[in-house]
């Protein structure tokens, strides 16, 4: 189940994040927005759930 603050990956391959991990920040109609964070950049992009799948979340790099 994917609900705001789950951790998710890109599962279509034809995307350009695809393989990429993010955050949901909100779920509307079908889409998800889903929040990247890596090193000096953050970007938040819109996708439809079906291009999502829930993964486990990763513990922090020591």
């Amino acid at each position: 189940m994917i609900l705001p603050g789950s951790p998710v990956q890109v599962t279509n391959p034809d995307d350009t994040y695809y393989g990429f991990q993010g955050l949901v920040q909100r779920i509307t109609d079908g889409k998800v927005a889903v929040l990247f964070e890596g090193g000096n950049w953050d970007k938040l992009v819109t996708f439809k759930l079906s291009d999502l799948e829930a993964v486990k979340p990763q513990r922090g790099k020591k």
